[in-house]
């Protein structure tokens, strides 16, 4: 197996010391509801998972979706576990084997490596290759153990909990999400993916479960997708103009 690169795209990690969640501001908290409330009817909550893979696939297809479009990474996973059916196969391959079987893949030259490393980091501290042992644990103490290794941060542990069969409480947030959320005024034009996800997270109820935190980046990453595009945004048809401060303001 071939030594990680050092230019691999990694996802931005946590201090290994994590101050307390912010509370959140009231008036965004209610704004953010309000929103939640507004796209729901649109995109038709409660919204059907997309996969129902064990959280160990999970990890490996988050890391094979970094920038990469769903139905690219969707069908490299796919040729991954044709090539490879058992994951401890992938770690002892050739690297470039691994490479070419998740070639539609953007960057599978840094993302192969990356992959073999996260699988053999798992069986080196656990003895075995399962993430099932999560379930037992806290969101917080599940996301903090996978975001202990390397090139794993906030948008994928909380992938890997939220998008598995594991169905726990954690809110990712990509890159749609996190535009979406910006143009609305949830976030600063500062605050990065990695540190948005705690702040978004504050401003739902604490009491919401793995389905309606799942919703909430759901709708929020297709309304993205949808409606609140990069560039030309359609405000015209956008239930959310009315709150939006940035409405008819983005080219």
């Amino acid at each position: 197996m071939a030594s990680l690169h050092p230019s691999l795209p990694l996802e931005p990690r946590p201090a290994r010391r994590r101050a307390p969640a912010p509370a959140a501001d009231p008036s965004l908290a209610e704004k953010a509801l309000e929103i939640h409330h507004r796209l729901c009817p649109v995109y038709g909550c409660p919204i059907p998972y997309f996969h129902s893979l064990d959280p160990l696939s999970e990890l490996v297809s988050s890391l094979l979706s970094h920038r990469t479009r769903n139905a690219d990474s969707g069908r490299a996973f796919k040729a991954l576990r044709a090539r490879f059916p058992d994951w401890s196969e992938v770690i002892d391959a050739p690297t470039e084997e691994v490479e070419a079987a998740i070639a539609g893949v953007r960057w599978p030259e840094q993302k192969a490596p990356r992959i073999q490393a996260s699988l053999a980091a798992i069986r080196e501290r656990t003895g075995r290759l399962s993430l099932d042992f999560l379930k037992d644990m806290s969101v917080e103490a599940a996301r903090a153990w996978l975001q202990e290794m390397p090139g794993i941060g906030p948008k994928t542990s909380a992938a890997v909990l939220s998008f598995s069969v594991l169905r726990m409480a954690a809110l990712p947030v990509d890159s749609h999400h996190h535009r979406v959320a910006q143009r609305l005024g949830l976030i600063g034009p500062e605050v990065d993916v990695g540190p948005s996800h705690v702040v978004l997270r504050a401003q739902l109820p604490a009491d919401w479960g793995a389905q309606e935190l799942y919703d909430n980046h759901e709708i929020l990453m297709l309304h993205g997708q949808k409606v609140c595009h990069h560039r030309k945004p359609a405000c015209d048809r956008c239930v959310l103009a009315g709150i939006c401060p940035s409405a008819f303001e983005v080219a």
